[in-house]
């Protein structure tokens, strides 16, 4: 009976049910430009299905070449997380965590959070500082 509940449930609620990462390969076409990290996926917890499809469209950035392809979820061979709050500039950009929590406009429900899997990365210190200092909660496997 509560198996036939949460289905019920879950069905009522289409675009709240699944979950859906992006996966990112980044990779330098000079050999000047460090690359900080190059695999990792974001997922966004909290905020309704599709809602990723925007930030997750292929874009090339000067000196640096980001592959981006939309996954039902993340994988879990990852090195380190950074888990912050969603925010209309993490949507624009998922590397950008905000420490002002009140910075959300209504359309991103109060407990959104963007989580970020890395998996190949150059430089994981750094990326640890970047998330810490946008006001991010880095964990390490």
């Amino acid at each position: 009976m509560n198996r036939l509940l949460l289905l019920l449930i879950v069905c009522l609620c289409p675009t709240w049910a699944m979950a859906q990462g992006c996966d990112v390969k980044t990779r330098s076409q000079s050999p000047s430009v460090p690359v900080i990290e190059t695999h990792s996926c974001y997922e966004y917890e909290g905020m309704p299905v599709d809602s990723i499809d925007w930030s997750c469209s292929n874009e090339s950035k000067e000196m640096l070449t980001s592959t981006k392809k939309k996954v039902a979820q993340c994988g879990d061979r990852y090195r380190a997380t950074c888990l912050g709050t969603l925010t209309p500039e993490a949507l624009a950009n998922p590397q950008s965590i905000s420490k002002d929590k009140n910075s959300k406009p209504l359309n991103i429900p109060d407990n959104a959070q963007v989580i970020t899997y890395y998996y190949s990365i150059e430089n994981l210190p750094q990326a640890k500082i970047d998330c810490e200092t946008g006001g991010g909660k880095w964990t390490e496997k």
